[in-house]
């Protein structure tokens, strides 16, 4: 397949081919953290279950700050890429490398010092919360490798070869879930055991990323090139920090909901626990979508084939529609049987209610958060951040204070009734800027290499 294929197919067959490989990938990576849950749930207790629960809230803020991380690299990769100019999208890549590689170092530190007394603060139950404790320390530890795979997998990306990180995640998780079994069955280690899989197998993974990249890097571009720019991570920088304020602010909004969810006892969070895995491996879909957009859209304006991104755009909403009502037929027909898989035999009605509940409610709304990550993954293809990111905080706003203020009330369901209210507001906003045209201008591909 040639490189340019993005700016080249047909927008539809193009997204496809792209977004397919993202979507596998991001499903096994959800598939992996769901066998974390389902192994520690049904061989460790629900108690552990609520443990790698009330943990995933802290390190999602983390994944999101890798994420946003890759995105901005990636976003100036694939504009430089589309426009061909070689070497300075080599010197991007070796930048962002550096850059947030520093950056997991520090916040690994971080965590480490603080990860505990965080989840006290989070109000984790009494019965959970050394091994959370312990499940975050291992974490920490492998916080380099998860930072350097997700700006690698953004790269790949960017540069239109979305099966490489397909290929790796593959590995990865099927090499993930085969240490959880082990290290939980057989050596007994309890949650630890599902931390150690995950930092073993990023780190194996993120090892082989590199090596890969620096090959296809050396035959796109074989001069030598800066490896450090501070101009680069300044361009990146506008791009990333909105979008990692935006998800992370989202995330340490969710550690708020969190930690409403929390103080209803160890048996609701199991459950929480158990739909938020799903809802996670639910959305994978369309959020592959919205980042195949960003790409598209960033290579096509670097190309100057403006045209051709609204079209992406409906052809990406097409996609989306497909996906939802796939999701929505089947957590109404299964929510229990899935929510189930999490939970051993002696799980509390309490924990099966709380997750079913949730799964059952929220399938019917998954089209409106399809349509606000498709727009966003425009515009932030564009680099139009500053609407993208006021839309987020919206819909953050109005989950956090519904979750806080009604759910101590009329009980944990409020939590989960208040998730629509959010997109539809952020797909609102989103959607009105789209409108303006306004992203069309908002970026020029530089003509000359910068000094």
């Amino acid at each position: 397949m040639n490189n340019d294929y993005l700016i080249q197919k047909r927008p539809l067959h193009a997204l496809i081919l792209f977004a397919l490989p993202i979507i596998a990938g991001n499903l096994f990576q959800q598939l992996y953290t769901m066998a974390d849950s389902a192994i520690v749930g049904r061989y460790v207790g629900e108690q552990a279950l609520a443990a790698v629960g009330a943990c995933y809230a802290l390190t999602n803020v983390f994944i999101c700050v890798a994420i946003g991380g890759g995105i901005g690299a990636s976003v100036i990769i694939s504009r430089y890429f589309g426009a061909k100019q070689y070497a300075d999208m080599k010197t991007a890549v070796t930048t962002a490398l550096l850059a947030f590689l520093g950056l997991s170092v520090l916040l690994g530190l971080g965590g480490l010092l603080l990860g505990r007394q965080i989840m006290v603060l989070l109000r984790t139950p009494a019965d959970a919360l050394e091994m959370a404790a312990e499940y975050l320390r291992i974490y920490f530890l492998g916080l380099p490798f998860l930072f350097m795979y997700n700006v690698l997998s953004s790269t790949f990306n960017a540069l239109g070869k979305s099966v490489i990180p397909l290929a790796f995640l593959i590995f990865s998780s099927v090499f993930n879930v085969v240490l959880d079994i082990y290290m939980v069955t057989q050596l007994h280690l309890g949650v630890a055991g599902v931390a150690w899989a995950t930092l073993i197998a990023q780190g194996i993974s993120a090892v082989l990323s590199f090596a890969v990249l620096a090959v296809k890097l050396r035959h796109l571009c074989p001069q030598r090139t800066r490896l450090f720019h501070r101009g680069e991570l300044g361009r990146m920088t506008r791009i990333a920090l909105p979008s990692i304020l935006q998800q992370s602010t989202v995330s340490i909004g969710m550690m708020l909901v969190q930690s409403v969810v929390n103080s209803f006892g160890s048996s609701v969070l199991a459950g929480f626990s158990a739909a938020m895995r799903v809802e996670q491996l639910c959305i994978v879909p369309m959020t592959g979508v919205g980042n195949a957009l960003s790409s598209f859209t960033a290579q096509n304006i670097g190309a100057q084939r403006i045209d051709r991104v609204r079209r992406g755009y409906r052809a990406a909403v097409g996609m989306i529609v497909f996906f939802a009502a796939v999701s929505c037929v089947l957590l109404e027909l299964f929510h229990m049987p899935i929510v189930s898989m999490f939970l051993d035999s002696d799980a509390t009605p309490v924990a099966l209610a709380t997750g079913a509940g949730f799964l059952k409610f929220i399938g019917w709304f998954y089209i409106l958060f399809g349509l606000k990550v498709v727009v966003d993954g425009l515009l932030r293809g564009a680099g139009d951040m500053k609407m993208f990111t006021i839309a987020n905080m919206v819909n953050l706003f109005i989950r956090v204070v519904a979750a806080a203020a009604l759910a101590p009330v009329f009980g944990v369901a409020m939590v989960w009734i208040a998730v629509p209210f959010g997109w539809l507001a952020n797909f609102l906003i989103s959607f009105a800027q789209y409108r303006t045209g306004k992203w069309k201008t908002v970026y020029t591909v530089r003509t000359e290499q910068t000094e």
